[in-house]
Order: C-alpha cells, then structure tokens, then sequence
C-alpha cells in the first residue's frame, strides 16, 4: 500500500522508531550468506529453540553470527577446506560473541596451518602444501570475516589479501594449475579463476560460480567448483563488483542489474575454445540467488541455472523488522520529509551503533558492498534488487534450493517458482537431512548430489569420470 502524503510527517518515523525499528532491523537483519542476526548476548534475543542458526545441530555457541559462520565452517570440511579437530579447537579458544577473540583464535590457526604448506613445499610435498593452503585460506578467511567488528577494523583488508595469498598459493598447486584470469567489464577487468578438467582443450560444460555478498574464492571452491571438476565440469570462480577483489582492490560495487557483470563473463567465455557453448550453467549462493534470475532474465546464452535460495527481492532481509510505513517514506514522500526520515534512521542507527558492537560490525559488513556509510542510502539503493518486473521474461532451466530454516529469504524460493514461466524446479532441503539454514551449509554431499544430477538431466549428460578434486 501507499504512503498517503497527507498523512505522513516527521512524527510518522520517530527516532524511538528508527532506533528500535531500522536500527535494530540493520543489525538483525543482514544482507546474503551470512547474514544474520547479531549477537545474542549484544541484543535481546528469542529463545534459542526459536532461532534457526541456533536451534539447528551441531549447536557451539550461543551468538547466532558465531553459531552460523562455524557452520560454514565446519561444512566446508566435506571439501577439504578445513578439518574437524582444528574447527572444534579453535572453538574451544574463543570467547562467544568476542570479535577480537574469534579473529585472534582464527588468524593463529592460519598461521599456524600457513607454515605447514611452507614447510611441506620447500621439502618438494606439494600434495600436503596444497591441502594446507586451502584450509590457510579458509581460516584467514573465517578472521576476516569479522575483522570489521574487532578493535583494529582497519585489518580487514590485509587479512583478505592474506586469506586470498594463500587461495592463490593453492590453486597454483592444483594438479592442473588454475588459470588466474581477467575478464574485460566495462572499463577495467573482473578478476577470477579458470579451473580445468584437464589440459585437452576439449570443449567442456562449464560452471560459473556466483558469490553471494560475503562470501570467498575459497567458499565457491567448497560450494561448487570441486564438486564441478569431479563431475567432468570446467569452473568458473570470478569477483564481480562488491566481491573479493573487486571490492577490495577495485572499489567496485553491489549493482541491481546484475545481466551487465554476467554477460560480459558470457562473451569471455565464449572466446574460449575449451568452452562448448550450448552447456554453460551458473550457481548463485545466498544473494547469488537474486543475481543469477536477474541475469537469466537478459541473458539467454545460459544453459542452465541454480539459484541457492531463491530470492525475489533483496530487501526484504534488511526490512523485515522495519516500521511498516520506513521504505515508502524514503521512496515516495515529498522530498522535505524524505530528508528528514532519512536523518532520523541514520541518527538512531549512529546512536545503536555507539553501545552495540554487533549492530557496528553488522552494519559495517553489509553496507560496505554497496559503496555507502549510511543505513538510509543503502535502504533506497536496495529497492531496486527485485525480480517482480523481470522475472517473467526468465525462460532458462531453474533449480531453486529451499531449505528448511532459511532465515533471510523465507518463502521466496517458492515465491520465485511459482512466478517462472520457463523450465523449474523446487529442490527442499530439511533439518532431518541435516540439511537445514541458508545454503545448506551442514550438508554439501547431498546438495552436490542434487544440484549436479539435476543439471546432468537439464544438460543432456556430462561426463563424471573427470579426476578427483583435490
């Protein structure tokens, strides 16, 4: 419904309400993968049975960003991305709801596992070295992820840049070296990872790995790519703008109209002679599900699609716990009174901030994607990540992931589905599967199995006979 003009003033958005409505929603609520809500000793919180990250097995620590981000973990061992003993040793080590505690505990496990890959290839083990830089990675990976909540926020670049050195170091390691690749976009290049099969030159389905809005390279290596190589795919792993690289190196940003970062991948790829072009396929994770239906509206040389979940519009996830009347007032009130809610958000939001650490790191992580230090800025930059206008024009295969507890997104698998007017398909994931939260993090066996048999039908077969990722 619409704001009536008439009735709308600077009394309809306090800033009791931006303060215990935007604010509280900011830092509840986050944007893809992990977001989630914020530490549950930091803010009142539900009890436990009532929240999906916490009430959700194997339970470790009771801050649901905590409980969550393990998880992702702890899953990721299934790729050889890190190891049961060290996940559980490092949490052991850390004081629950502690940034500084988690980034200390998590960037002395990467050291430590750093100077086993050293020391394993100066003795000429690259098997060991390589296995060893990808749970490095990993775990400089879990300390940044954080790092913009501890009391040195200003780290978050250099432990990037040293969880991407040691990706870097082990896909140099592969049996088949990656290729470290840049693909032209607009007026610079996007930076990536072409991972092969083997070196025949043969064309090959490949498979493009979408992040999410957290995520890194070494998470698309768990949540697809190996899984690719040993189902006969090529892979693909790029940052787009807001990722990785092109965040941090390139200063580019979240964009809504996702089909002008994923075409120009298309037409790289396409140059390849490794590539067969009737039989290439694209994952989105977490937000990754929003940006790869809004491509495929545009871009029809897709094969296939996977959307984990399925996301119709973005903004819900920030929104959700906000006054009703927050997003109409900032998008359809007289300009006057646009400013002034505006300002109200943004000094209830600085006022939350001020006492409550996981509203500051939440905040932080969420909005810097997106190129801006004010709530009120993201919130209308964000009414433009939706489908409804062009999820009818979707015409490509799609496999939407709905797993039970999806805490961000809910019911917007199905509600994507149930809008497709093309090939689809509604893949459950439940808690008795282990298999429960957003993107299924416990459970990679069973979502590989699912999302390749799936395109292996969509495809019209792919080899599966390719060497073990290592």
């Amino acid at each position: 419904m619409r704001m009536d003009p008439r009735r709308s003033s600077p009394e309809a958005l306090t800033r009791r309400a931006a303060l215990g409505g935007a604010g509280a929603a900011a830092a509840s609520f986050a944007l893809g993968r992990t977001a989630r809500p914020a530490a549950a000793q930091a803010t009142p919180a539900a009890p436990v049975d009532a929240n999906p990250v916490t009430a959700s097995w194997p339970h470790v620590f009771g801050s649901t960003d905590f409980q969550f981000q393990f998880l992702i973990g702890l899953g990721s061992v299934y790729e050889r991305a890190a190891d049961v003993g060290e996940m559980f040793a490092a949490a052991s080590e850390i004081a629950d709801g502690d940034y500084d505690s988690w980034f200390d505990t998590f960037t002395t496990l990467g050291d430590r596992i750093r100077g086993i890959a050293e020391t394993s290839l100066a003795a000429g083990d690259r098997a060991s070295a390589r296995a060893a830089f990808l749970r490095a990675s990993s775990y400089y990976g879990q300390a940044y992820f954080f790092t913009l909540g501890t009391s040195a926020p200003d780290r978050i670049v250099p432990t990037w840049e040293t969880h991407r050195a040691c990706f870097d170091r082990f896909a140099s390691l592969l049996d088949l070296p990656a290729e470290v690749v840049e693909i032209p976009y607009e007026d610079t290049t996007l930076p990536g990872y072409a991972l092969l099969v083997d070196d025949s030159g043969a064309p090959r389905p490949w498979l493009i790995m979408n992040n999410g809005s957290d995520g890194t390279v070494t998470d698309m290596w768990s949540f697809g790519a190996a899984a690719a190589l040993r189902r006969g795919f090529n892979a693909l792993i790029f940052d787009g703008p807001g990722q990785g690289a092109a965040l941090w190196r390139q200063h580019l940003y979240f964009r809504p109209d996702w089909e002008k970062v994923i075409t120009p991948v298309v037409d790289w790829l396409l140059t390849r002679p490794d590539v067969d072009p009737d039989r290439l396929a694209i994952m989105g994770i977490s937000q990754g599900g929003y940006w790869v239906p809004r491509a495929l509206a545009f871009e029809h040389r897709l094969a296939a699609g996977i959307a984990d979940p399925g996301v119709m519009n973005v903004a819900t996830s920030w929104t959700a716990q906000m006054p009703p009347d927050t997003m109409e007032g900032l998008l359809e009130t007289p300009e006057e009174e646009r400013v002034k809610i505006a300002a109200e958000i943004d000094q209830g939001v600085a006022e939350l901030m001020a006492h409550n650490p996981a509203a500051r790191f939440t905040l932080a992580m969420r909005m810097a994607p997106f190129g801006f230090d004010k709530l009120s800025e993201t919130l209308v930059a964000l009414a433009a990540y939706n489908l409804h206008d062009v999820v009818g024009q979707i015409r490509t295969p799609l496999l939407i992931a709905d797993p039970e507890g999806e805490a961000f997104w809910p019911g917007q698998s199905q509600e994507l589905y149930d809008a497709l007017p093309g090939p689809k398909e509604l893949v459950r994931f439940t808690a008795a599967e282990g298999a429960d939260l957003h993107c299924e993090p416990k459970a990679l066996g069973l979502r590989e199995q699912r999302f390749f048999d799936w395109l292996n039908r969509t495809l019209g077969g792919v080899s599966a006979d390719a060497t073990p990722a290592p």
